[in-house]
């Protein structure tokens, strides 16, 4: 077997592992308060307190993942993860529970290891699909969401927990024996790759897109145990499946955005997902029954999967050098999205008795996002023609259809020596030779207006005072109302005989 293929199957069991152990506390949050008293505002906390650590150490993580190897990264998080894994088995009071959960963040924070990892050993052009297919190992938070509410029926939560202190032994000695040593790895500091991208505006929106997103996800998985048995007075089990479903469903979704955006333009994909979150967001702001409102969460979980894949094909695409610390600050966002959501449930639903106002909040953030997908869609475009321009190796001009020249690019200042600062805001006379007599442009000029267009011979004079000929093509740009706006004008040097 190839070695991405090994290194994408033992990580994306790793990260099954890892996420099997963040949502311990809230898959068992049913069994944990028939022992510990707990408020529902305790609860909640409880249940969101392991994103926070899961969320803020995607950063470092990501950023170490690069300078040291996602092998050792995964062995000292495992490690890590055995000691609030013991301490919570032991736990019986709200406190305990805060303590254990909050490290317990660490098997939410292995994210940023793959997704920083795994994209070294593929083309740009399968990013999107193999990042999709190592978030498979979301499924791991539906193995205990479904699983852990069963076997703590059988023997005790207490007991189901200490059952994971196996698995992650086991799983670090996998990854002990086929990890890769021998990963490549970037030497930056963290404050270099933190400088050289947090002015790109391109990073805060992947991030805010990623914080409803995967924060949607998140949410929806530790909420969803708790508020099923509450709201819908199902038994734990019963709850706990319809979760497991929504996470699996979700989690398949993702490798097809992930495919999709390879395909097809990632922004307009990411319009489809924004439109679809807001439109379940409203379906579940009027949902009475769980019959629609579990049609609403279903529509959630695959238009959000289908967004995380979209987002972490962006993020390699556009931050090369600084994958690392730029996936972390992502993943970390879209944590972050999972940690407000219960808390501002839970909140709502004390002051005003349902969960409406909740949801309807985020469906409103979706169309924000749309919005935004929008305009990055249209400023890529833009940036598309303009390399385009800048890289031709034929001179360009751009005039407004006063004659004023609004743009030049490389190739243009390198034949005439003119540089854009000095071209622009004058006219084509600035390059005038004097060989050619006013019939000659009122001849031009009006082959444009009837044609459209003009090609010819022509010779101009450079900024040091030489004449060449050039072959020219002048342009009239319409807008859609047929109205001249521009005149562009494309050239390439002649030889002089």
């Amino acid at each position: 077997m190839k070695k991405s293929s090994v290194q994408l199957l033992l990580q994306t069991s790793n990260l099954f592992v890892g996420f099997m152990v963040w949502v311990l506390i809230s898959s068992l949050m049913p069994s944990i308060k028939e022992d510990i008293i707990l408020t529902s505002g305790q609860a909640s906390l409880i249940t969101a307190i392991p994103v926070i650590l899961g969320s803020l150490l995607r950063i470092p993580i990501g950023f170490y993942t690069n300078r040291l190897g996602a092998k050792k990264l995964f062995i000292i998080s495992f490690i890590i993860l055995l000691v609030p894994v013991f301490y919570i088995s032991f736990a019986d009071s709200f406190i305990d529970l805060v303590v254990g959960g909050l490290i317990l963040g660490i098997g939410g924070a292995v994210f940023s290891i793959g997704v920083t990892s795994l994209p070294k050993y593929y083309p740009k052009e399968k990013h999107g699909f193999i990042n999709g297919i190592y978030a498979i190992g979301n499924v791991g938070t539906a193995i205990t969401t479904f699983a852990a509410p069963v076997l703590a029926g059988l023997i005790g939560w207490q007991s189901t927990v200490r059952l994971y202190l196996i698995l992650l032994l086991v799983f670090t000695l996998i990854t002990f024996l086929l990890g890769d040593r021998d990963e490549s790895k970037i030497k930056l500091s963290m404050g270099e790759q933190i400088r050289g991208v947090y002015k790109n505006t391109k990073l805060w929106f992947l991030s805010l897109f990623y914080f409803i997103t995967f924060g949607s996800f998140v949410a929806f998985t530790v909420f969803l145990p708790n508020f099923l048995v509450n709201n819908f007075a199902l038994n734990p089990v019963d709850a706990g499946i319809r979760t497991a479903g929504f996470i699996v469903l979700a989690t398949l979704m993702r490798p097809i955005g992930g495919w999709l955006a390879d395909k097809f333009n990632a922004f307009i994909i990411l319009m489809f997902t924004f439109v679809g979150v807001a439109i379940s967001g409203i379906l579940l702001s009027f949902s009475l029954n769980i019959t629609w409102y579990s049609v609403g969460a279903l529509a959630v979980a695959v238009c959000v999967g289908i967004g995380n894949g979209t987002v972490f094909k962006l993020v390699p695409l556009y931050f090369t050098k600084q994958a690392g610390v730029v996936n972390g600050i992502v993943a970390a966002m879209g944590g972050l999205g999972g940690f407000f959501p219960p808390l501002l449930l839970s909140t709502v639903y004390s002051m005003t008795g349902h969960y409406s106002i909740a949801f309807m909040l985020l469906s409103e953030l979706a169309m924000v996002c749309f919005v935004i997908v929008i305009f990055m869609y249209y400023k890529d475009q833009l940036n598309m023609e303009k390399s385009i321009i800048e890289g031709t190796v034929e001179g360009i001009i751009v005039t407004n259809n006063s004659g004023i020249i609004q743009d030049v690019n490389p190739a243009f200042t390198k034949v005439t020596g003119f540089t854009k600062e000095e071209a622009i805001g004058k006219t084509p006379r600035l390059l005038s030779s004097g060989k050619h007599g006013p019939s000659f442009y009122n001849q031009m000029w009006r082959t444009i207006e009837s044609q459209g267009f003009w090609k010819g011979e022509i010779w101009n004079q450079r900024k040091n005072g030489d004449i060449y000929k050039e072959l020219l093509t002048i342009s009239a740009i319409e807008n859609d109302a047929g109205e001249v706006k521009f005149y562009a004008g494309m050239f390439n040097e002649l030889e002089n005989n």
